[in-house]
């Protein structure tokens, strides 16, 4: 397993996977930016993810740090002060968040709420003069993700969305076996990604706020259909949506989903998503063999084969989200595109509505 007290782990990792990193002693700011050797990083929204992954791993990193915290529950402040040394300058709620501008300390918002959220204090960071990062799913339109990013352009501010996923070496690697065509061409993708979710008034369950399992969990099949056949989908040719639990995922909110892409030259990819049971796998097929990757978007423990040979790059939790961090860092201080940006948040919305639009109408739906 990965040794976190060392401070070079996480190149460590990536060189392993041939990830390539720049060079820390290399950094160019970005236009206007004053030159720092860490960024200051503020959390906004402090529940399950900030508390138990983000905030832990920005313990870990090597070029930012955990300098702010934005919450709504007065209680939390003083804890995440006391916990992590946080001043009382940067600590900051709802109603005073725009005045996060004058704070020299923060250079990055991360913007880590409910979907239906993500637009307004994207905008609102973007406005602030700070680069910003969004957690998935990047919105619930993709009318609003283009907002975010014209947002974002318009201020000149860099924007990442939280793939995590798209930064990990054993998803780099299957990336690189269909990207040079090492199994011949793929003809076929499979992909599913879910868990039991028994929480009952959480925003998973509140059409609203962004809830339903197409938006939280659909996104990772989505992006496994998409990085597994190095393809963008056409077309949504069939789509299903249901619920085991109608009293808890009610009005046709989806509980479960399942569909059927197409993508150029006859590829075709199956995509399930759930809230009623624990799927997690990627199945690749190509002209000379299989990629099988299970578990395919973990927070540790992804790993598969292929008639390459295994492909397994341990680590443990929460390495994967302090690599993210470490990377989109990176980016911003030499000045180079975000790996994940905006656009790819919004290319995952435009599917998820055409598979929303087509389980509605029973129909095939052009993307």
């Amino acid at each position: 397993m990965i040794d976190f007290s060392r401070r070079n782990s996480l190149k460590t990792i990536g060189l392993a996977a041939g990830v390539t990193y720049l060079n820390p002693m290399s950094f160019i700011p970005a236009k206007n930016k004053k030159m720092k050797d860490k960024l200051g990083v503020a959390l906004v929204g402090l529940g399950y993810y900030s508390t138990d992954l983000l905030a832990p791993a920005l313990q870990m990193t090597n070029h930012c740090y955990l300098a702010g915290i934005v919450t709504g529950t007065p209680e939390k402040e003083k804890i995440w002060m006391d916990k992590y040394g946080i001043p009382e300058k940067n600590v900051y709620n709802y109603t005073n968040f725009d005045t996060i501008k004058d704070n020299p300390d923060i250079d990055v918002v991360y913007v880590v709420l409910p979907p239906s959220m993500h637009r307004e204090y994207v905008e609102r960071a973007a406005a602030a003069k700070k680069e910003v990062w969004c957690e998935k799913p990047m919105a619930v339109t993709a009318e609003e993700c283009q907002s975010m990013i014209d947002a974002c352009q318009s201020n000149g501010v860099s924007l990442a969305i939280g793939y995590r996923c798209q930064h990990e070496p054993n998803t780099l690697e299957y990336q690189r076996i269909v990207k040079k065509g090492l199994l011949g061409s793929v003809n076929r993708v499979e992909c599913a990604a879910g868990y039991r979710e028994n929480r009952t008034n959480h925003w998973k369950q509140k059409r609203e706020m962004g809830g339903g399992v197409i938006y939280d969990m659909g996104v990772y099949s989505i992006q496994g259909a998409r990085l597994g056949s190095d393809l963008e989908p056409i077309a949504v040719k069939s789509a299903k949506i249901w619920t085991e639990r109608p009293e808890i995922y009610q009005n046709g909110l989806g509980e479960i989903v399942e569909a059927e892409l197409e993508f150029p030259d006859g590829v075709t990819a199956w995509i399930k998503t759930s809230f009623a049971e624990n799927i997690n796998f990627l199945n690749i097929h190509c002209e000379k063999g299989d990629i099988e990757i299970a578990p395919f978007q973990a927070y540790a423990g992804i790993k598969g084969k292929s008639p390459l040979g295994e492909i397994n790059f341990p680590y443990e939790v929460p390495w994967q989200q302090a690599n993210q961090m470490d990377q989109d860092a990176l980016s911003i201080m030499n000045n180079q595109p975000m790996k994940v940006p905006g656009e790819e948040g919004k290319r995952d919305i435009r599917i998820v509505e055409a598979i929303l639009e087509s389980a509605e109408i029973g129909k095939r739906v052009v993307i």
